[in-house]
């Protein structure tokens, strides 16, 4: 039962979708996913991307995936590699998959020399908490994430014209 990571393709754009629609119902937000196949073969897979995605594949069969995206700290004066998302399917969990994709972008953030490899997480989902901890990740708690979206990213963007 090997596990093998690989950059997705163009083609994947439809799996890669049904992971993110999984991942929003995981998440308790089955409602919140706006993106389609164009969105991700136009944003994931154009001549310059600014994100990059993985598959996650078991026997030929993709189980997972991941999209990250690279980052720059000015206090280091390296990129940092973010991941935005992993996702592995519910009744493929529990055999390393997830560990093997975690292991594949810390490989290429040493690779790119990246001096960090950060990512969120919901402050609920304590497997995911518990696995995180477990490979010797470190809570980053005294940062808080704000965010501009929707109607209040546009209506501050308004005010700068």
């Amino acid at each position: 039962m090997s596990i093998q990571i690989r950059p997705a393709k163009k083609s994947d754009a439809p799996t890669i979708l049904a992971f993110i629609n999984d991942l929003a119902v995981y998440e308790k937000e089955p409602d919140a996913v706006f993106n389609t196949v164009s969105e991700i073969e136009k944003k994931l897979f154009c001549e310059h991307p600014t994100a990059h995605a993985l598959i996650c594949e078991q026997e030929g069969e993709a189980i997972g995936f991941a999209v990250y995206f690279f980052n720059y700290s000015t206090w280091l004066g390296k990129h940092g590699l973010y991941l935005e998302d992993l996702y592995v399917s519910q009744d493929k969990r529990g055999n390393g998959a997830g560990k093997a994709i975690m292991q594949y972008l810390a490989q290429l953030a040493l690779e790119k020399d990246c001096g960090r490899f950060e990512w969120v997480v919901l402050d609920w989902n304590k497997p995911a908490i518990d696995f995180y901890d477990s490979i010797g990740a470190k809570p980053q708690g005294e940062w808080i994430i704000y965010r501009l979206s929707g109607d209040e990213l546009r209506s501050f963007a308004q005010q700068g014209k």
